[in-house]
């Protein structure tokens, strides 16, 4: 994982614990956020590997047993090794076997978050998740009320709240920190919402997007 991601993933966890009066934070209650939400996704990674651990212990036995059952050595002698079967229809395990994988990359990312945030010599990703939110708090009013402006028929306290989170991120990138490429803060808000939001949220995020930059004339 580049730092610049996992920077903003940690962005994004970090805003979605501040409340309203986003001003009041300082940059010692920023450091203790992202303290706390390593700690949090480590905590979730181990459990998500538990589970992932639970069922993969579950398929084998589940196989074990349609092998010992099968025909073929029900009737083997008594006392003699079970030999291989075919297994039956994959649709079977194809739906445990994609659960395994999204909680195991769940997990990796968790991981891969935490240990780029506490190695000394990937400092830069925890200074930028801060850097990220202490440019949010400068400029919150003028980031929502561009928001507000382009997502029509959308009151912004009702918008989904990952969602506002990740369009404050890119905004923020895009119009204040401008040192990575707008299509880079653009590709990633939409993995952050295909990630973490609903199914809609990526059109819907690419869309304001879309209209920020070109208002602004970014290339």
């Amino acid at each position: 994982m580049q730092a610049r991601r996992a920077a903003r993933e940690l962005a994004f966890i970090l805003f979605s614990q501040f409340d309203k009066k986003i001003t009041n934070y300082t940059k010692d209650d920023l450091k203790d956020i992202i303290i706390k939400s390593v700690r949090i996704l480590t905590s979730s990674a181990s459990d998500e590997m538990k589970i992932a651990l639970g069922a993969l212990v579950d398929m084998k036995n589940r196989i074990d047993d349609y092998e010992a059952e099968h025909e073929t050595n029900l009737n083997r002698p008594i006392g003699v090794a079970n030999v291989p079967v075919p297994l039956p229809m994959t649709s079977d395990m194809t739906g445990r076997i994609e659960q395994m994988i999204d909680i195991a990359e769940k997990a990796m990312l968790a991981l891969e978050i935490a240990e780029f945030t506490t190695l000394d010599s990937q400092s830069d990703v925890k200074d930028f998740a801060i850097k990220i939110a202490e440019t949010f708090q400068q400029n919150h009013q003028e980031v929502d009320n561009i928001i507000q402006k382009h997502a029509k028929n959308w009151d912004l306290g009702r918008l989904v709240k990952m969602d506002k989170d990740i369009l404050r991120i890119a905004i923020v990138e895009l119009l204040y920190i401008k040192d990575t490429p707008m299509k880079v803060v653009v590709d990633e808000a939409l993995e952050l919402a295909k990630k973490y939001s609903t199914d809609d949220s990526a059109a819907f995020i690419n869309g304001i997007l879309a209209k920020v930059i070109v208002e602004n004339g970014l290339k």
